[in-house]
């Protein structure tokens, strides 16, 4: 089995002094990765600091991190983030996009975000698994993992297959032309991160505080973020063979 390189596109960070608790967003994604597939190499690209690549072709495959902006924001990144997406797209490339990352790819090929009336969706989140491809096989009718967000898919791009979703967030995982998947939630927080981020964003008035408490008193339900590295990794296994 050879060693598939993947590009962390790193559009986020923590909050001040989480990074040297828990490790950057490419760390978490690195060590959850690395244990469903030990033949992974990472490459680590800081997008806020303008470190976008060009060339799709310079790994083997692409994953876009979460971020604290929202994909329909003035960015001088986004642009050719959005790009970089397309040329992969168009290059038969492997892009796996994780929240914001989730959200960037689908508007990048032509689907729609918004700020979704719902509010916020905090903590362990269970979705309905609508289909299975192949490498998803072994999978259960629900699975479970952390989540972080208020902006939601509204439109989806062309050939879009809906993997999972629920009456909350109905395009929760996506298969864009056998070509890209995408989570709304974050498989790579771990319930002791997540934990401290909502009492961070709680305290400074950022998180709605029963919502927060909610989730961080239940943040430690039983979730599947280890089954959606899995799913990954079969996924890219099966496009890079």
């Amino acid at each position: 089995m050879r060693t598939l390189t993947i590009g962390i596109l790193e559009t986020g960070i923590p909050p001040e002094g989480y990074k040297e608790i828990y490790g950057s967003y490419p760390d978490m994604f690195r060590d959850l990765l690395s244990a469903s597939d030990t033949q992974l190499a990472f490459n680590y690209y800081p997008i806020l600091e303008g470190d976008i690549p060009f060339d799709p072709t310079e790994c083997d495959a692409w994953l876009i991190t979460g971020s604290k902006f929202g994909v329909y924001e003035d960015h001088p990144w986004i642009a050719p983030l959005s790009d970089l997406v397309r040329k992969a797209f168009d290059a038969d490339i492997p892009v796996v996009g994780i929240c914001f990352g989730h959200q960037l790819v689908v508007q990048a090929l032509g689907g729609k975000v918004v700020k979704s009336d719902k509010g916020w969706s905090l903590g362990v989140s269970e979705y309905q698994i609508k289909q299975k491809p192949q490498w998803m096989e072994n999978a259960d009718d629900t699975f479970a993992i952390q989540a972080y967000h208020q902006d939601q898919v509204v439109t989806l791009p062309e050939n879009t297959q809906v993997l999972a979703g629920s009456d909350f967030c109905p395009y929760a995982a996506l298969n864009i032309a056998d070509k890209v998947i995408t989570f709304q939630g974050h498989p790579e927080f771990s319930s002791t991160y997540i934990k401290a981020l909502l009492v961070n964003r709680r305290d400074l008035g950022l998180l709605p505080v029963e919502l927060s408490n909610t989730a961080i008193n239940e943040i430690e339900t039983p979730n599947q973020r280890h089954q959606v590295a899995d799913w990954i990794c079969q996924f890219l296994r099966s496009k890079l063979a």
